[in-house]
């Protein structure tokens, strides 16, 4: 078991993810949003936002990884679970955990580009700019973190750790 140090707090969390809802709501005021929340660690974040979220939304989900079982990523993306429904013609908002090296949405963003959605937005719960690599335009991000390993709300660490209700480093 790995040593733990919370980061952020579920109080902080909430607080932010209201503050992001709410500039989604103005920006999409009077549309259906299309949430694509990306598996598995986007959900919590999904869940949360959507529940301040005033306009119809519907959801769909992608599992899409470049990360094994380390801390690393492994520089390689691989889409496992691709979308259930057509986003042509949709307003669309990709949910995202965690933004590190960009590898991952440098790469599947441009696909969905390709569905001819309506239009194209991205949030991540938290950024690590320190990590980036490929660039990625990020419309809503709710926390700018150091490089550090981090689990909890959805982030893990080899499967575990996902149900903690803030975000934590691990210590080592």
């Amino acid at each position: 078991m790995q040593e733990l140090k919370v980061m952020i707090s579920e109080e902080e969390i909430t607080k932010r993810v209201k503050e992001i809802a709410a500039q989604i709501n103005k920006d999409y005021s009077g549309k259906e949003l299309k949430l694509i929340c990306l598996l598995k660690g986007s959900i919590f974040y999904t869940v949360e936002l959507s529940k301040y979220l005033t306009m119809p939304v519907k959801f769909d989900f992608m599992t899409v990884s470049s990360y094994g079982s380390g801390t690393k990523s492994s520089g390689h993306v691989k889409i496992k679970k691709d979308l259930d429904e057509s986003i042509e013609g949709q307003h669309v908002l990709v949910i995202e955990d965690i933004i590190d090296s960009g590898r991952t949405l440098s790469e599947l963003l441009p696909l969905l580009k390709e569905k001819k959605p309506a239009s194209l937005k991205l949030t991540t719960l938290l950024d690590k700019p320190a990590r980036r690599e490929f660039d990625v335009d990020v419309d809503y991000v709710c926390f700018e973190i150091p490089d550090k390993f981090i689990v909890g709300y959805g982030l893990d660490y080899d499967q575990a750790y996902r149900n903690l209700p803030y975000i934590a480093e691990i210590v080592e």
